[in-house]
């Protein structure tokens, strides 16, 4: 049985919490500094807050979704019910953001995992 979807990863994503020093601005998640929205449609979006500070989640830089206590991990899996191309997905383009209200050590991290069509 040969296999027609596979899946890949994007490159990591981060956010050095000790440069959030403005509680009130949404930080992009950055590659090699420059603010990187997904590239492909994210079947599994995994955010790692491996910081000392919480932080709120957002996709829009305006209202926050989730939060992420320091030290904590959040799993996305929308692949959960089997890997196709009709299931729901993070949209290529979104550039998800975080947000806190006090600067902190350690970095946030985002993985993205999206299908490939064999």
């Amino acid at each position: 049985m040969a296999f027609t979807q596979r899946l890949a990863w994007e490159r990591l994503r981060t956010v050095n919490s000790a440069s959030m020093t403005d509680p009130e601005i949404w930080y992009p998640f950055l590659i090699s500094g420059l603010a990187a929205p997904l590239v492909f449609p994210s079947y599994i979006l995994k955010l790692v807050n491996n910081s000392t500070v919480l932080v709120l989640v957002s996709i829009d830089g305006v209202n926050a979704v989730d939060v992420a206590p320091g030290g904590s991990f959040f799993l996305y899996d929308e692949s959960k019910g089997g890997v196709a191309v009709q299931l729901p997905a993070v949209q290529a383009g979104t550039q998800v953001f975080v947000q806190s209200a006090a600067v902190g050590t350690g970095s946030i991290y985002l993985v993205s995992q999206y299908i490939v069509q064999s």
